[in-house]
């Protein structure tokens, strides 16, 4: 099965959803990717729909935003 890949940017509120992700699925059917320290995968989080952090995407291609920590235009600077 190919993996949900969770992108965040170390905030708090990401920090925080990573880690109820993680409960919630197992870190073995997610991929996290921190942006803030990642940044040449800001442009492969905004073609998977990505317009805030933390974000999940899915194995099937939807884009979860989950509560909203930063726009990936802030991400960006």
């Amino acid at each position: 099965m190919k993996k949900s890949i969770f992108y965040h940017a170390g905030c708090p509120v990401c920090v925080s959803a990573e880690q109820d992700i993680v409960n919630l699925v197992g870190t073995e059917n997610v991929e996290i990717v921190n942006i803030g320290q990642d940044r040449n995968r800001i442009s492969e989080a905004e073609k998977a729909g990505v317009n805030s952090v933390p974000a999940l995407v899915t194995p099937n291609g939807n884009t979860l935003h989950i509560n909203f920590g930063a726009s990936i235009a802030d991400v960006k600077g």
